[in-house]
């Protein structure tokens, strides 16, 4: 059956709903079954909308099932990818590629950030909404049509066309300058406090090191040197950062109120 007659077959009764279904084949390489999870997966929360039940209706449910699913399904793939590679490196390669920066071009780039329907205007929140989205698309997949649609949208659309994963394993990230970036668009203060300096069993020197934000501890990180230890501290408060969205509204709300 041709794509034409397909979208017949379905015999939406609304255009823009026939019209949907064709945006999500080019994206996806699939017809949707359930296209409900996916407009839910578009609904930012600050559309105020509700279900039929009365429940709260926007994508913040769906972005926590696509985390999980989305790590699990890079993970799999940088497993078999790098079949010699110790567990550090792999989940570094990991964590490089579904970082909320990476998500939210990717999103840009399969055009799912202009179906996005929000009523925030806020810059700063803004930089987190295609990401987020990014994220409830992969748990819309995984309810609408299960695992392997999600692992071959995935490897397919983003993996073999988007990213390079070899050129992303082996690219050094600052997660420290990431962090002090964050902080001066928010205009809040960093600050990392050394816990402890111990030995390890071999006799090496450990450091253990929190990383502050406006006062606040959002991270810590171990590594055999003070530099180490501070990288592993920032990659965990970015971590945080993006999936802590109280905090997140907490700490921004200071840069919030000076640009109001």
């Amino acid at each position: 059956m041709s794509a034409v007659n397909l979208i017949d077959a379905i015999r939406l009764p609304f255009r823009k709903e026939r019209e949907l279904y064709r945006v999500f084949h080019n994206m996806l390489g699939f017809y949707p079954h359930d296209i409900s999870v996916y407009k839910e997966a578009l609904m930012h929360k600050s559309m105020l909308a509700q279900g039929k039940e009365g429940n709260r209706l926007n994508n913040e449910r769906l972005e926590f099932l696509g985390d999980a699913i989305l790590g699990a399904v890079v993970g799999e793939i940088v497993y078999h990818h790098f079949p010699r590679k110790r567990e550090g490196f792999l989940t570094n390669t990991r964590s490089k590629i579904v970082q909320r920066e990476t998500l939210g071009k990717l999103a840009a780039e399969i055009g799912l950030d202009k179906l996005i329907r929000s009523n925030d205007h806020n810059q700063t929140h803004n930089s987190y909404l295609a990401g987020n989205a990014f994220e409830a698309l992969i748990g819309a997949i995984y309810l609408d049509r299960g695992y392997g649609h999600c692992k071959s949208f995935v490897k397919k659309k983003i993996l073999s066309r988007l990213i390079d994963i070899d050129k992303v394993a082996y690219k050094e990230v600052n997660f420290k300058s990431k962090l002090l970036e964050w902080c001066q668009k928010h205009k809040v203060e960093l600050e990392y406090v050394l816990l402890a300096e111990t030995k390890s069993e071999d006799g090496s020197p450990l450091f253990n090191t929190k990383v502050l934000i406006d006062g606040k501890e959002c991270g810590r990180g171990k590594g055999y040197s003070k530099k180490e230890s501070h990288q592993k501290a920032s990659r965990n408060a970015l971590h945080r950062l993006k999936n802590d969205h109280r905090l997140h509204d907490e700490l921004t709300k200071k840069a919030n109120s000076t640009t109001e």
